[in-house]
């Protein structure tokens, strides 16, 4: 079987914690039983929640959104200039 590695691809990203943190956040009400606010974000394939701590990643071609586990984001990616 081949093996293939993933293109190194730059993203745009932005770790949300709050509302205001990025712009194409909508804040929408907590989940029953909690206190800690949620989002709301546009993706490609519909909207998806954002949760504190999420990072919100920007589609390479800048129109759209899609958030993302810190442990993924951490795993997948680094910063920009780090490893080369």
């Amino acid at each position: 079987m081949a093996r293939y590695r993933k293109k190194p691809v730059v993203v745009e990203a932005v770790q949300w914690f709050k509302p205001g943190d990025h712009p194409a956040v909508t804040t929408t009400a907590p989940e029953r039983g909690s206190l800690e606010p949620r989002g709301v974000v546009q993706t490609a394939g519909g909207k998806a929640i954002v949760y504190p701590g999420d990072w919100v990643i920007t589609e390479p071609d800048g129109r759209g959104h899609y958030p993302c586990k810190p442990d993924i984001f951490d795993a997948t990616y680094e910063p920009e200039g780090v490893g080369q």
